[in-house]
C-alpha cells in the first residue's frame, strides 16, 4: 500500500461499515458536515453512484474497516474511481469505537 502525505488535498472521508450484505457509510466534507449517512448496499453500482455523487465536493478517502472479503468491493470499487483508501485495524476501530458512547 503506497503512503500518501497530501493531507490537505482531501476534502470528503468516508467511513465504511462494512457488513456481509449491507455497509454503513458516513461521509463528512473538512468542515464536518455530514453529506451521507445511511445504510448502503453491497452494490457496486450503488457505490459508484456515491462516490460520483461526493465527488463534486472534490478528492475523496475512504477508510474501510476490513479491506478483504466483504470488503473487497468497496475498495476495489473507490480504487477504480480514483479515490484514496484507508483501513483501520480492528484494535484501533475498538479504540475508536470506545471514545463514543453509542450503540457500538
Amino acid at each position: 500500500m503506497t503512503e500518501y502525505s497530501d493531507y490537505e488535498s482531501v476534502q470528503v472521508f468516508i467511513g465504511v461499515d462494512v457488513g456481509k450484505d449491507t455497509h454503513h457509510a458516513v461521509a463528512i466534507n473538512r468542515s464536518g458536515k455530514r453529506l451521507f449517512d445511511k445504510a448502503l448496499p453491497n452494490d457496486e453500482n450503488k457505490l459508484r453512484s456515491l462516490i460520483s455523487d461526493l465527488k463534486q465536493h472534490g478528492q475523496i478517502l475512504l477508510v474501510v474497516d476490513q479491506p478483504a472479503t466483504i470488503g473487497a468491493l468497496p475498495v476495489a470499487v473507490a480504487r477504480s474511481e480514483g479515490v484514496l483508501v484507508g483501513y483501520l485495524p480492528g484494535l484501533a476501530m475498538r479504540r475508536i469505537a470506545d471514545l463514543h458512547a453509542g450503540e457500538a
